[in-house]
């Protein structure tokens, strides 16, 4: 079950041979915002280079194109000339400087600049110890970004997916862009179906290690995990409660497959959702907890439902076409994302749901797996590229995608909370 031309090689933080990834801009805003940037100062060895981090940020974003401007003095826009900067056709410019105090920790400081207006937009200084500069300079990126499209952007989050290589099969977390990436598991057998919890500090999963899927919950400071449901049958899909008690999961304990309420914990016994002689699965709570979005082919064919937990009552949601499963809702509620057949094949679409208007936006034809951001503007997903697996990130309107590749097939994306 499968679920950004940059080449900004990205080096893993852990694991064994696991290789380097790939970020590849393949579609873009049609106007870009031209932001330049000025350096922050010298970079100490081990460093990370704030500016560089930022520059690399916002290039990825597929919504600015970035003129790296040496001739900024460090911290100061005072030399940079407006005038300038409007003839090269800057629209924006943000300055910076880092600084090491006396008890070794980072002082960065940054400002950005309206180049046609010639004033300042916002401005923002930041201590932290040096581990946490990468961080200061996504920080940074999401204020340049709200500033100047007036939108949250997405580059402080982490995502999680499953890494295939040479016969195994590793579940990693990373930033989104794919630095300081980590192993939450390892096995020789499939991992599928990865759920952060509501408050990112835990891993739901299913295992195949013990050669049949038991979901797991694994905590993600410690490493320790637990088995939530390992019944007779086949028991897959978690999704978290958004109080982070309980997980839905699928099993197949007395028949088809059917959706029951797990405990988090993993003490005391199922409790069953749903009866219907269908199958129900990929179960997902809507953000305040009301409904329960899944797939079924009750109706003939796979199609999204959602089961109101207070009433009982079950509405499909999905009409346009013969096949639409993976449900994923937005973190404000208001879009569903799935994966939706065209011609035999396998896309992305989205459906604003106080509308049910459907758009497509994937041209791919096997997507799997998508996950919103933490702005809500932009799904993550699986799809496969030559044969192999790789994610890809694609916005709401269809216009901006990205792809993430390395050595070995990946799958299985979810972003973080």
């Amino acid at each position: 079950m499968p679920r950004v031309i940059i080449s900004l090689l990205l080096l893993w933080m852990a694991g064994p041979a696991w290789s380097a990834m790939t970020i590849e801009i393949v579609g873009g805003a049609a106007n870009r915002i031209v932001v330049a940037i000025g350096p922050f100062g010298p970079v100490a060895a081990g460093q990370e280079d704030v500016a560089r981090v930022l520059a690399d940020d916002l290039s990825l974003s597929g919504q600015f194109r970035i003129v790296n401007e040496a001739s900024l003095q460090v911290g100061d826009v005072l030399t940079a000339g407006f005038g300038r900067m409007r003839k090269n056709d800057v629209d924006a410019v943000v300055v910076g400087q880092v600084t090491t105090l006396p008890d070794k920790n980072i002082e960065v400081r940054f400002r950005l600049y309206d180049a046609v207006r010639a004033r300042q937009m916002v401005g923002f200084s930041y201590v932290v110890p040096p581990r946490a500069l990468r961080g200061v300079a996504h920080r940074i990126a999401e204020e340049v970004h709200l500033a100047l499209l007036g939108s949250p952007g997405a580059y402080g989050g982490r995502i999680t997916y499953v890494v295939k290589q040479a016969g195994r099969y590793a579940l990693k977390i990373s930033d989104v862009d794919g630095h300081n990436a980590s192993s939450v598991f390892e096995s020789a057998e499939p991992i599928i179906s990865p759920a952060w919890s509501p408050d990112g500090t835990q891993m739901a999963y299913v295992s195949f290690e013990e050669r049949r899927p038991i979901v797991y919950v694994q905590t993600l400071s410690d490493g320790k995990r637990r088995a939530v449901a390992r019944f007779r049958g086949s028991n897959s899909a978690p999704a978290w409660s958004p109080d982070g008690k309980h997980l839905v999961v699928a099993l197949t304990r007395d028949q088809s497959s059917q959706l029951y309420q797990v405990d988090a914990s993993g003490q005391g016994d199922p409790v069953r959702l749903l009866r219907s002689a269908s199958i129900d699965t990929e179960p997902v709570y809507s953000p305040e907890g009301r409904f329960i979005f899944f797939t079924s082919d009750r109706g003939g064919s796979p199609q999204i439902y959602r089961f109101e937990r207070a009433t009982g009552e079950t509405q499909r949601i999905t009409f346009d076409g013969s096949y639409n499963v993976s449900p994923a809702l937005s973190k404000d509620g208001r879009w569903l994302a799935f994966v939706h057949r065209v011609e035999g094949a396998f896309r992305i679409a989205v459906m604003e749901l106080s509308t049910r208007q459907v758009q497509v936006l994937t041209e791919t034809d096997y997507d799997q797996a998508p996950s919103f951001a933490s702005n809500d503007r932009i799904v993550l997903y699986a799809t496969r590229i030559q044969g192999r697996g790789v994610l890809a990130t694609v916005s709401l309107d269809g216009k901006i995608k990205q792809r993430l590749t390395q050595e070995g097939d990946l799958r299985e994306p979810a972003w973080s909370p």
